[in-house]
């Protein structure tokens, strides 16, 4: 069986948590026999049939990017060849010029769209694309949700909730590398002892800001890893706090250094941008205490307060000061939110899960 997926970027060119399950799915499906392709655009031009690990990306040359969605028109020629050669095409939503290249498709196939994220920040223009949006998402055979949450939450799921199917995302140990000594050692040696740890993009949903305030004058060090468009504002923020550390984009082997390293995880992320969030999937299977905020989506099905972590109010900052503390201060309550944390990774967040359950519905479509 040969599954498309599509989103509007793709590893290498970028590492997000949707980057993250598209490759999950792609390596994991191996062992179905499923041949996975990729479809994405890409700044640095066309680029066909291009091994990544043991699938295929097909790149489109990326003409404009406005509003965070990308657009080509050599893409839509590209498009039209590849869906007739596949059995099941597997969007990734929202990326709206998807929808066009649904449209333009040609040949009609099986399909299906994770519904990674509602549309939050781009409201006016949601007011124009609203229509071409519910036809896209209405002409789906399945839209699959990664958290019960989301689906219960999503305005537009629960608009079309006889198509939705829950599917939580999940991650395969084996596809990170091992943490390496040396990388640990350096670590260790740059950030001392003791540290928090937020992974992700720097964006306007994560929360940031707030993770900043409710850190100063506490002595907690928090390591920050990632880049993004509000990486400046957020070190003009932090200019002359000693406990907080800008890392940068940093590859998987420092990440994996890192979450191995780190005493806590923190995913301050206050908007429903933030619909799953596998950075804490990262951090629960490495056994780490999570500290995330309620806000309807995925991030409190996989941070459970209490049992893996400790949850609070979205933009709250003395209730994230508080559980942040409380955690720098009790090392037993760490430990045992930490192995919560590892104990509810292994039971419902699995790879090997995710793709079955996966593989199971590309082959219930590809039979109709």
């Amino acid at each position: 069986m040969r599954v498309l997926h599509v989103f509007k970027t793709y590893f290498p060119d970028t590492h997000g948590g949707v980057e993250q399950v598209i490759y999950q799915l792609a390596e994991g499906g191996a062992r179905h026999g499923i041949e996975s392709h990729v479809f994405s655009l890409s700044p640095r031009g066309a680029g066909r049939e291009e091994r990544y690990g043991h699938h295929t990306t097909h790149r489109a040359r990326q003409d404009v990017y406005v509003a965070s969605t990308g657009f080509s028109l050599s893409a839509i020629r590209d498009f039209r060849a590849l869906v007739p050669t596949m059995d099941v095409v597997h969007y990734h939503f929202p990326w709206p010029f998807m929808d066009l290249l649904h449209l333009a498709r040609g040949t009609s196939r099986p399909s299906l769209v994770t519904y990674h994220s509602d549309i939050v920040k781009q409201r006016v223009l949601l007011q124009a694309y609203r229509p071409l949006m519910r036809h896209f998402l209405g002409s789906m055979d399945r839209i699959v949700a990664s958290s019960p949450n989301y689906a219960t939450s999503s305005p537009e799921l629960v608009r079309l909730a006889d198509k939705v199917r829950v599917i939580p995302f999940g991650l395969d140990r084996a596809t990170y590398p091992p943490a390496d000594p040396e990388r640990i050692a350096h670590w260790r040696a740059r950030l001392g002892p003791r540290f928090f740890l937020f992974v992700g993009g720097l964006r306007y949903y994560k929360g940031l800001d707030y993770l900043l305030s409710a850190v100063r004058g506490t002595g907690i060090e928090l390591a920050i890893c990632g880049g993004g468009a509000a990486a400046d504002s957020l070190q003009g923020q932090a200019e002359g706090e000693g406990n907080v550390h800008f890392l940068g984009a940093l590859d998987d082997a420092d990440k994996m250094a890192l979450l191995t390293l780190c005493e806590a995880f923190v995913l301050p992320s206050h908007l429903r941008s933030e619909a799953f969030g596998v950075s804490l999937l990262e951090a629960a299977m490495l056994g780490k205490p999570l500290v995330c905020c309620e806000i309807g989506t995925g991030t409190t099905y996989i941070n459970r307060d209490g049992e893996t972590g400790l949850v609070v109010p979205p933009a709250d900052v003395p209730a994230l000061r508080a559980a942040l503390l409380r955690l720098w201060h009790d090392p037993a309550l760490a430990a045992r939110l930490g192995a919560g944390a590892r104990a509810r990774f292994d039971a419902v967040f699995q790879g090997d899960a995710m793709v079955d359950a996966y593989a199971e519905l590309y082959r219930e479509l590809a039979r109709r």
